[in-house]
């Protein structure tokens, strides 16, 4: 099974007050490279980044080797970052999606949720202590009904919500939240 990663990066980061995809961990590795990190660690051999808002920053700061989309109509929320994105992958079984601002997702995380994944009609997604969160892991044959169908903010959480969606538990290993302002 060939599994593709997806980093989402194209907000503004408007709480953050810069774009995410602009930022670095206190020990100076940008956001973008360990979430590239992550993918490839978890078994992704190819992975897209989705840039938006000051792409042409943030694009010096994604790793070798990793491919660059942007979404021109990032503003529009995270829906439109997830369709650019899903429309760019052209190869692969499953696709494991992440966001760039969830500083304790490790790779044991995502190789938890690929391990669940059986195929082209895998829908799982990481849960913690119950609640609903990322990295998700959505099969090929959903791509394109799930960039047909987000608007807004709200990502593939309708999609998901009325799909048989596989919810992995990982609490044990990270709290999946999401970093919107700085430290």
């Amino acid at each position: 099974m060939k599994a593709a990663g997806l980093v989402l990066a194209a907000g503004a980061g408007t709480r953050m007050g810069r774009p995410k995809a602009l930022v670095r961990d206190a020990d100076g590795i940008s956001w973008l490279a360990r979430s590239v990190v992550v993918l490839r660690d978890a078994g992704c051999r190819d992975v897209t980044v989705v840039l938006g808002a000051r792409a042409d920053e943030a694009r010096a700061l994604v790793p070798a080797g990793a491919t660059v989309v942007v979404a021109d109509d990032w503003a529009e929320g995270m829906a439109a970052s997830l369709r650019a994105g899903l429309r760019s992958l052209t190869s692969g079984d499953i696709a494991l999606v992440t966001l760039v601002d969830l500083p304790d997702v490790t790779a044991a995380v995502a190789r938890r949720v690929l391990s669940a994944g059986d195929g082209p009609a895998s829908l799982v997604r990481a849960t913690y202590d119950g609640r609903p969160g990322h990295p998700v892991l959505l099969g090929s044959n959903h791509w394109m009904p799930v960039a047909d169908s987000v608007t807004g903010d709200s990502g593939a959480r309708d999609y998901l919500a009325a799909h048989d969606t596989t919810d992995v538990e990982c609490g044990d290993l990270a709290t999946g939240h999401d970093q919107d302002r700085p430290v």
